[in-house]
């Protein structure tokens, strides 16, 4: 299991006030000396974090593992196809969104998948990944396009408003990545988990390949410093033996 590091909020930070600072590229490289396996980023249509500027400039950075997160745009898959990050993860994106609040409906974008995004990525040697809620029915469907992988939403997870929810998600989610793991699609997960949900996550679901984490983490960072709570983040994910 490897721990990937979302570094949108860098950005964010750097856009308040239009400066040039802090760079998103430098955040990454202390990432990945801190031990990070690679980084994320979510390049919106909108722009309102990632620049075009700082994808290409990850791209000639990041040493380890590059996951292009983004909708499934023709703007999104011409960029997608310069770039060439080893990973692109597909999700939803909603203009009105804070950050993104749900998984791919399969059913709806699956045609669409099918005959123009997937034949699309698939001329490139980049990895594709779903973001999906931990359904049955989004995972079968995610098979038949062929995906390598898929992200399980966290969010429910994240932001139960108590123990029994917080439960009811878990199941969903090990059987989730019991479901994928059987059909052979690698289990990636993220959105909203942080230093105090993270064990209990990691004690219920099986099968993680790789873990996305950004938002409490670059937040952690104000107070422990950023390389120092990736080390943090690493730690509690050695504990469970991946």
């Amino acid at each position: 299991m490897q721990l990937l590091v979302n570094i949108d909020h860098i950005a964010t930070l750097r856009n308040a006030r239009g400066e040039g600072y802090p760079n998103p590229v430098e955040a990454a490289e202390v990432c990945e000396k801190a031990g990070a396996y690679g980084v994320v980023f979510h390049l919106r249509g909108d722009r309102r974090h990632i620049k075009d500027v700082d994808v290409y400039a990850l791209k000639n950075s990041v040493t380890g593992k590059l996951d292009f997160e983004m909708a499934a745009s023709n703007e999104m898959l011409s960029i997608l196809k310069k770039v060439n990050p080893q990973l692109c993860t597909l999700v939803p994106e909603g203009r009105e969104e804070l950050t993104t609040e749900g998984g791919l409906n399969m059913s709806v974008v699956f045609d669409d998948f099918k005959n123009r995004v997937f034949p699309a990525i698939r001329e490139t040697d980049i990895e594709i990944s779903l973001f999906l809620d931990p359904n049955p029915e989004d995972i079968n469907l995610a098979f038949e396009l062929g995906t390598d992988a898929i992200e399980l939403h966290t969010g429910n997870y994240a932001n139960a408003g108590s123990k029994q929810n917080a439960q009811a998600e878990l199941t969903r989610l090990s059987e989730a990545a019991e479901q994928a793991h059987k059909l052979g699609i690698k289990v990636n997960a993220g959105h909203g988990l942080n230093q105090k949900n993270l064990p209990g996550f990691l004690r219920a679901v099986p099968h993680l390949n790789e873990i996305s984490i950004g938002h409490a983490l670059i937040s952690d960072a104000l107070f422990d410093g950023l390389e120092n709570t990736v080390k943090k983040y690493l730690k509690i994910m050695d504990g469970y033996g991946y």
